[in-house]
């Protein structure tokens, strides 16, 4: 890999983990005024809904600039979030402040890869990424945790630093020529650029199915980290420091899941990998039978060994069609629109299953067969065509 993309590793890994840090920091600050337990939830929910409100916005503004200068403006927002919780804004409106800077951020993150490898590195590019990103998951959520149940405070402070650190880094990531910079500038045609590139990645075969499994991921993957977090406060009597270790293994088995799919899956095989996130579903319901940590630490690893396999070179593909029919930026604007819809529609349900006091087994259940049965819905519909070569 060229030393650049490693400079790129590293500023994802610092914003990363600031930004995971940062959400249980604030949950800690929800429970500190005593807030329901619904607005838990709630706070994913106003920190994705900038993906979905600035998506025809954020794909041409990644295409636009040099990307390390629009990751470091982004880094500068969530850094301005982070300030506005240490100084008093509600967390549910400081995070949302977040999520501005995270939507603007995530085009760049991802759209540089297609611009500065070459495809035949995708798959590997994005198992390093996401390996990155999922050290960060779990540093972040333990050392948010921690830090969080001591002094919520001091926390915030640490993870500005994270930010700023993180900025410093977007300064040497290396220019790469603009692509597919759009013609205009009004609003309107940005609108009507966005729904050209939404229909444009939804009508082409590799690019739908890549597109659904990503969004099913993304909104299962962040109701997940919520449910196992109530689930082992019951079952398990589990506090807010210890749960978010257990969450961790989650992400130690995507690392695990990615680095074993970087080496096992070719980009034309990528809609192979299917299957395993049938089988995740079914795991994640039998975790209802489990009461010992030890054996839900395992078969929280698997789950996530089960997801990194599948996931990654699904990314990967559709980064690669993306790139290929709307151009980078474009791409991950619409694959963000998408992923983020789905977690505010599953956390949305999530919440309102909570406030309803539905049992968190009940909850488990239902979260697996859905994933399952989604999945397999995906698979049985997906029909490989010669006409439509990778």
């Amino acid at each position: 890999m060229n030393p650049g993309f490693y400079i790129i590793l590293i500023a994802q890994f610092l914003s990363a983990l600031a930004d995971n840090a940062l959400l249980f920091a604030a949950i800690a600050l929800l429970k500190e005024v005593s807030a329901p337990d619904w607005h838990t939830p709630l706070l994913q929910e106003f920190f994705v809904i900038s993906y979905i409100v600035l998506a025809p916005f954020v794909g041409p503004f990644a295409d636009a600039l040099p990307k390390g200068r629009v990751m470091f403006i982004s880094n500068a927002i969530k850094l301005g979030g982070c300030a506005a919780m240490w100084a008093g804004l509600p967390p549910l409106y400081a995070y949302g402040v977040v999520g501005i800077g995270a939507a603007a951020y995530s085009p760049a993150k991802y759209g540089i890869l297609t611009e500065y490898l070459p495809h035949h590195q995708l798959v590997k590019a994005n198992s390093w990424m996401e390996g990155t990103t999922v050290a960060a998951i779990i540093l972040g959520a333990i050392l948010g945790g921690m830090m969080a149940s001591r002094d919520s405070h001091l926390a915030l402070e640490v993870i500005a630093g994270l930010y700023l650190l993180a900025a410093l880094f977007n300064l040497r990531i290396p220019h790469v020529p603009i692509d597919h910079r759009m013609p205009k500038r009004n609003p309107l045609y940005a609108l009507h650029d966005f729904w050209h590139s939404f229909a444009a990645l939804w009508r082409d075969p590799l690019g739908r199915v890549s597109l659904a499994v990503t969004t099913l991921f993304w909104g299962a993957g962040a109701t997940m980290r919520l449910v196992v977090i109530a689930w082992a406060a019951l079952a398990l009597n589990m506090g807010l420091d210890k749960a978010t270790q257990l969450t961790a293994m989650v992400a130690l088995g995507i690392a695990f899941g990615s680095v074993y799919a970087a080496r096992a899956v070719k980009l034309q095989e990528s809609v192979k990998v299917l299957p395993a996130g049938i089988a995740m579903g079914f795991l994640v319901a039998a975790m209802t039978l489990v009461h010992d940590w030890r054996i839900a630490a395992f078969l929280l690893f698997v789950i996530g060994v089960l997801s990194g396999y599948f996931v990654v070179p699904l990314n990967a593909l559709l980064q690669h069609r993306g790139h290929i029919l709307i151009g980078a930026g474009h791409s991950i604007a619409v694959q963000n629109f998408n992923e983020n819809l789905g977690i505010l529609l599953m956390i949305g349900i999530y919440a309102m299953m909570v406030k309803a006091e539905l049992s968190i087994h009940w909850i488990v259940i239902l979260f697996g067969a859905f994933v399952s049965l989604v999945m397999s819905a995906i698979y049985k519909s997906y029909r490989p065509s010669p006409k439509h070569p990778v």
